[in-house]
């Protein structure tokens, strides 16, 4: 690795969710972040890039391999042919390690202590409190969901404000923050399919494929934008113990 090669890399890192050097030694560029826990192992070649992920959760290589299988080999390294390539894999790879658990939940915990110290004596430990942790806690939420999905999960719509995030386990009955604040308890939806979604009008089997309730008229479903057919982009298999609570109440409602 020649000292162009180290700088691009380095900067490359900084510009796309890995804004720290660890180490720069030898042929590999070690990269982390203070947003998340994951690190990248980074070696330049004269045609390509080689990367290693210390993942923070399990769930981000198969993450990124169903991302990224054209640059995917062997001993779960990613080979990529440009440095563009490699500012794609690093950004996507920052954005789930900030989404997936648990570093939602920690980035909760710390932004819930700073918004209770800012509360007045007087009203901690009130319902204005547990108003505040909810409130902190859902948009949190949000921006896990933002970060997985980067679109709805259905209709692919990036608009962020038309979008919404809907919890398949809802946030009264979740066991604990964790629950909570798991991306994959719930899917970034579009506000007309989230309003279903949340009233258990529609709902998705273990293949992705949406279901809609008796409770729906069929002559209602082009005015609510479903059609036959539709099926969210992707489904991993974290989501489903969630999913199968969720059709479980759908079900009851039919």
């Amino acid at each position: 690795m020649n000292p162009l090669q180290r700088t691009l890399i380095e900067k490359t890192g900084h510009d796309n969710g890995f804004e720290h050097v660890l180490s720069s030694v030898s042929d590999t560029v070690t990269l982390a972040s203070a947003r998340h826990r994951s690190q990248a192992m980074v070696t330049a070649s004269v045609n390509d890039f080689d990367v290693r992920f210390q993942a923070a959760t399990p769930a981000l290589l198969p993450e990124l391999l169903r991302s990224f299988q054209l640059w995917a080999g062997a001993d779960d390294v990613f080979r990529v042919p440009t440095l563009a390539d490699l500012a794609v894999l690093l950004r996507r790879a920052a954005s789930l390690s900030q989404a997936l658990p648990n570093q939602a939940v920690r980035d909760y915990h710390a932004a819930v202590a700073r918004a209770v110290k800012a509360l007045p004596d007087e009203i901690r430990g009130t319902e204005v409190e547990r108003l505040v942790r909810q409130r902190v806690g859902q948009a949190r939420y949000r921006d896990a969901l933002l970060a997985y999905w980067e679109a709805c999960a259905v209709t692919g719509v990036t608009v962020t404000e038309a979008l919404r995030a809907s919890h398949a386990k809802p946030w009264a009955e979740c066991a604990d923050d964790a629950e909570r604040l798991d991306a994959f308890n719930g899917f970034l939806l579009v506000a007309n399919l989230d309003a279903l979604f949340d009233r258990f009008l529609i709902s998705f089997d273990d293949t992705g494929h949406l279901l809609t309730s008796a409770r729906l008229s069929p002559s209602d479903l082009p005015g609510l934008g479903i059609h036959s057919g539709m099926t969210l982009r992707w489904l991993a298999s974290e989501h489903r113990h969630y999913l199968q609570w969720h059709r479980a109440r759908f079900l009851l409602g039919a």
